[in-house]
């Protein structure tokens, strides 16, 4: 009965849910830029790996899960982080390493972690996620807590072989993992079609026995539809499933990549055809569920809690360096 109830939602979503995806991707779009500013002005240090163009992906998958899933991802994590409602005051402060952030400064863009929003990172080494990921899954399936593992990974993190380790286990095992393949179509800088044998991602499960469908990563409804579909496959006890989201980001790789291997014109032109909020916008005006008056506002909402951030971000003390010696395992 639920698992019908949650499908006739993702069929004609309500006024209020859109209104909601619209607020909550607006909200990582603002962050990312304003991050982006801030790594400009060397406030930011290392590496930043924006989600800007993405935020359907994170949104709609987000819609579709339970308070009880855990979530894991790799180092473009900040909208992860966002969806998930972790507080955007001490993200932007782990972005400037103050003691403010959530791991106190100590991660940066890349490692940061929430245990009370069941946020497991942020992981910096290609793939590394997944068998970690996987292994969520299990402490599910060993707690019998309902939840799924939702496992992000890359179109390049998908041709490593821990990933195929990973897929093995969980099919075996039945894990409620649901692996989810953000597809940007350029990993750190080479398409898919140069670098991938086999382009169709979500197959790479299936010598596993693990269903998987390829969705439109820049339509949040559509991704919510596909991510019930799958949450409730895995949550059923029937075991992983692969969702390759078709999206695009529109910066480079990493803040310090120029994107030379791909065209303006073809940047342009996903943002104009394609862009995820806008096309979310044209709906919510076009059903009348909001007019311009009341988006504005919501963009003002959105940039106050971004203005916020970004300044206690810059107000909030550096750590301490008695904290290089907190929170380290010492094996005598």
């Amino acid at each position: 009965m639920a698992t019908t109830r949650r499908r006739a939602k993702a069929a004609q979503p309500a006024a209020a849910e859109l209104l909601r995806w619209y607020r909550d991707m607006l909200l990582i779009r603002r962050f990312e830029e304003k991050a982006g500013q801030l790594y400009g002005m060397g406030l930011i240090a290392g590496f930043c790996h924006l989600y800007i163009g993405q935020e359907a992906v994170v949104v709609g998958m987000t819609a579709a899960g339970e308070a009880q899933d855990s979530v894991i991802t790799s180092y473009r994590d900040h909208g992860q982080m966002l969806a998930c409602g972790m507080d955007a005051k001490g993200v932007m402060a782990e972005l400037t390493g103050r003691s403010g952030g959530y791991s106190k400064g100590k991660g940066g863009s890349m490692h940061m972690f929430s245990r009370e929003k069941r946020f497991f990172g942020g992981h910096g080494i290609v793939g590394a996620q997944v068998p970690i990921g996987t292994g969520l899954g299990f402490a599910h399936k060993y707690n019998e807590d309902g939840g799924v593992a939702h496992v992000y990974l890359g179109d390049g993190a998908v041709n490593q072989g821990q990933v195929y380790e990973s897929f093995n286990m969980a099919a075996l095992w039945k894990l409620p993992v649901v692996y989810v393949i953000e597809n940007n179509k350029y990993a750190m800088g080479t398409s898919t079609e140069r670098s991938t044998a086999g382009t169709e991602l979500f197959k790479r499960g299936s010598a596993y026995g693990i269903p998987g469908e390829a969705v439109d990563g820049m339509s949040v409804v559509a991704v919510r539809e596909a991510a019930l579909r799958a949450l409730d496959h895995a949550r059923s006890g029937q075991g992983p499933y692969v969702l390759e989201m078709k999206t695009y980001r529109y910066r480079g790789h990493s803040m310090s990549d120029p994107a030379k291997y791909r065209t303006k014109e073809e940047v342009s032109r996903m943002r104009e055809q394609h862009d995820p909020i806008d096309t979310l916008k044209a709906t919510l005006l076009e059903t009348g569920a909001i007019d311009e008056a009341g988006l504005k506002e919501i963009d003002r909402e959105v940039k106050a809690i971004v203005t916020e951030a970004a300044d206690f971000a810059q107000t909030s003390p550096e750590p301490d360096a008695a904290e290089l010696y907190s929170d380290v395992l010492i094996q005598a």
